[in-house]
């Protein structure tokens, strides 16, 4: 049965490459992704997957359900296509959008035969402001079994964890004065920032080494002889678990009402991101994986590397069994976010990382679908987890 899947996958590989390329050569920003989201649901289109648009009011992401009549597992594979600025696909996001709707397409007259049913997903904007947050809070998931995402890097590594994270914006409104003559009539905004980072910086101390703390001043003063009348300083605050991190970000934001007090400006605390969940690897379904990407792609699989990054499949991860393994572009010690990494994804070996990728994750919805007691495993991991 695994032949047919490869067989459907070697019909669409030409139309899954051209869009790959599409996506490279005309990046779009996250929730600005309007052509990159067209040219995959015209695909899935085509192979009658049922598509719904605009959900969870973000216009640029989707649904798109293929079917089949008789009962089985629901496999749902997440797209991203969202590119950075100034950089394009250096995260590889033109492969991962490519690779999921090719698995997807894959599995589609499989499903047919044995029962079940096939979703892609399609997730706007995960660098920023990632869609699968409102997905998993409006209950997209609720009717799915199994969620896999299969993400470009060096090499390939097995799938692992990654850090929950706050992204929070500390606002300080002061009162502006001449900062010559008549300094003692000024509330200094911008001191609080600076207090915040120095409280900020003492606190570091007393954390445990998986927390990550950094921040930028986007707003502070228009002239050195005016006391700043407002300032704002914006941090991403991670940890390895959301309960813990929970126990920080009010330790930060503690030393942010200290900050104010010290200086008599008032504060606006907001999250200015959406906050992302870690990453809970199911392992069953990561085995299950890495055994296929074994056998489809020539190139070693490494245990999973310690991440100090964030992503919005860690919501994903807390709400339905899930893996965020990654797949080797034949380039050790290619650096993420950079244009080089944004080039790679279109060489011989982005096109094999391609087509060995979307077979490894349709294999495994195969396997899923056919072996009830695999199924049974990663449901009760999942549970027990």
């Amino acid at each position: 049965m695994k032949e047919l899947v490869k067989k459907q996958l070697t019909e669409v590989e030409k139309e899954l490459w051209e869009i790959c390329n599409k996506l490279y050569e005309n990046p779009e920003l996250g929730d600005q992704e309007f052509e990159s989201m067209k040219l995959l649901v015209h695909l899935l289109e085509k192979h009658e997957f049922k598509v719904e648009l605009g959900i969870v009011d973000r216009p640029t992401a989707f649904k798109a359900e293929y079917r089949s009549e008789k009962p089985g597992p629901k496999i749902a594979y997440l797209a991203e296509y969202d590119a950075l600025p100034g950089v394009g696909h250096g995260c590889g996001h033109n492969l991962i959008g490519t690779m999921s709707a090719g698995a997807g397409i894959a599995l589609r007259n499989i499903v047919d035969e044995i029962g079940g049913s096939v979703v892609v997903l399609g997730t706007p904007a995960e660098e920023t402001n990632g869609a699968k947050v409102p997905m998993c809070e409006q209950g997209i998931f609720d009717d799915i079994d199994v969620a896999m995402i299969l993400h470009p890097s060096d090499q390939s590594y097995v799938s692992g964890d990654s850090l929950a994270m706050d992204a929070i914006q500390f606002a300080y409104t002061g009162k502006a004065s001449h900062a010559a003559a008549s300094p003692e009539k000024g509330i200094n905004a911008l001191d609080s920032v600076i207090q915040l980072f120095n409280g900020i910086n003492a606190l570091r101390e007393h954390l445990p080494s998986d927390v990550r703390i950094h921040g930028v001043i986007s707003e502070g003063g228009k002239a050195a002889n005016v006391v700043p009348d407002f300032a704002v300083g914006q941090f991403y605050i991670r940890a390895k678990q959301r309960s813990y991190l929970d126990e920080v970000v009010m330790r930060v934001k503690n030393i942010a009402e200290g900050a104010s007090l010290m200086t008599g400006a008032s504060l606006e605390m907001t999250n200015y991101e959406l906050s992302y969940d870690d990453m809970i690897t199911n392992n069953t379904l990561s085995d299950a994986f890495t055994k296929n990407l074994e056998q489809t792609s020539k190139l070693p699989v490494y245990p999973a590397k310690n991440s100090y990054g964030s992503i919005d499949m860690g919501n994903v991860s807390q709400v339905v069994p899930a893996i965020h393994p990654y797949i080797g572009l034949n380039k050790p010690g290619l650096i993420a976010h950079t244009k080089e990494f944004a080039n790679q994804t279109i060489t011989k070996d982005g096109y094999e990382a391609l087509l060995a990728g979307a077979l490894a994750l349709a294999y495994t919805g195969y396997d899923i679908l056919s072996d009830h007691y695999l199924f049974q495993a990663i449901q009760a991991e999942f549970q027990n987890k």
